[in-house]
């Protein structure tokens, strides 16, 4: 595995990633999604980026960012009993490693939590860990809250995962080894997990600017969350199976 901690503050929905506490030089830009569903409770509707101090708010703030695995040992063994026709233990063995890249992840993000200072004091069960009753968030690009896979290649260049780790990204932004898993932590002590949800049109071209990418890319890769009928160009491949 490896993680990191980087100088951060956000920019609108985006989060800007800086070298150096000098915060002069960027380093890396996560890009953001809104929810845009209607609420009655008086809930705002949020974006991972509002967790983050803004540029020009005069509180210098971090992000952190992890990738883990459990290791190509597993995806060995579940060839081995596939080869044997044996694909009830080949589901074990994929599913412990799994339950490992998940343990792992939950082990280093106490560890990242006691290091960034707030999580010191925390007296935790095992009960309370599986409930995630600890400050701050790991979300993961592709999951409800960061649906777009493709802020993986942002993570991954960000912290050198194939050279650490060995996790590789394949074209369609999945891991390999299966048994992997990355993301960003947030400190923030009202940071929670939440769904983007549905995107109009307008929200996906603001998107599709602020990355630099076309329209039907995002279209795309943002397919199951689009409120609204793609553009044929993102239609057409929008059947290829992206990650999982």
């Amino acid at each position: 595995g490896v993680c990191g901690f980087f100088p951060a503050n956000s920019e609108g929905d985006d989060l800007r990633v800086f070298t150096d506490e000098s915060r002069t030089q960027l380093q890396a830009t996560f890009h953001t999604l809104r929810q845009q569903n209607p609420k009655t409770d008086g809930k705002p509707n949020q974006a991972l980026s509002d967790f983050v101090a803004p540029v020009g708010s005069g509180r210098g703030d971090y992000l952190g960012a992890f990738a883990v695995t459990a290791g190509p040992e597993i995806e060995a063994i579940a060839h081995e009993y596939e080869a044997q026709h044996d694909d009830y233990h080949a589901i074990l063995a994929k599913a412990l490693g799994d339950r490992l890249a998940e343990a792992f992840a939950e082990y280093l993000h106490q560890q990242m939590r006691e290091a960034w200072g707030y999580g010191r004091d925390e007296q935790l069960t095992p009960e309370d860990l599986i409930r995630e009753r600890y400050r701050g968030i790991r979300p993961a690009p592709g999951y409800p809250a960061q649906p777009d896979h493709t802020e993986k290649r942002t993570l991954f260049k960000l912290l050198e995962v194939e050279a650490n780790t060995g996790i590789q990204l394949t074209e369609h932004c999945a891991m390999w080894p299966a048994s992997s898993i990355s993301g960003l932590y947030f400190a923030h002590p009202d940071s929670r997990y939440f769904a983007v949800g549905k995107l109009t049109h307008e929200q996906v071209e603001d998107y599709a600017q602020r990355k630099g990418v076309p329209i039907a890319e995002v279209e795309r890769w943002l397919a199951p969350n689009l409120a609204y009928e793609p553009t044929p160009e993102a239609s057409a491949v929008a059947a290829q199976p992206l990650a999982a």
